[in-house]
């Protein structure tokens, strides 16, 4: 498959669409990736992107369409990313990243809106969990919620 191939033009688009996608918020996805890992992010994935492309047999290649070439290198993007950031918080992000953060706002059961304090992840039994910590803006409230994380 020619988009495996090193400094084709296929491989220079696929890497800077998906690095454009994933470095700007785009309508309901916000930017996983802190800019202080930007650059050297991008360096080391595309090396490992390569790596991995040049390790598979000629058949496999065969087998491979754009889309899963796609998937491989997001998924590559993000491994590396959790090799880079400096904070617990940042790599939840990374592994979650449509999960509320610190610092948004949401709304509770009755409308009220609420600001992220904290955030962290929690097992109970075989369920993991990501527990949030929030303040009601108007009345200074606290309280805490959990999201049911995907397996």
């Amino acid at each position: 498959m020619k988009v495996l191939e090193l400094n084709t033009v296929e491989s220079s688009e696929l890497v800077d669409q998906t690095f454009h996608f994933w470095f700007n918020d785009n309508d309901h996805i916000r930017s996983p990736f802190p800019s202080y890992i930007r650059d050297e992010l991008k360096v080391k994935a595309v090396e490992r992107f390569h790596k991995w492309a040049d390790s598979l047999k000629p058949e496999a290649k065969d087998e491979l369409n754009d889309e899963m070439v796609g998937e491989k290198f997001e998924e590559i993007i993000f491994e590396t990313a959790t090799n880079l950031v400096k904070t617990e918080d940042e790599k939840t992000t990374l592994l979650y990243p449509f999960l509320p953060r610190v610092g948004d706002v949401i709304n509770d059961q009755e409308g009220a809106e609420s600001k992220v304090l904290d955030r962290g992840l929690i097992k109970n039994g075989d369920d993991s969990f990501l527990k949030v910590y929030l303040e009601k803006i108007e009345s200074k409230e606290k309280w805490e919620t959990k999201f049911e994380l995907p397996v």
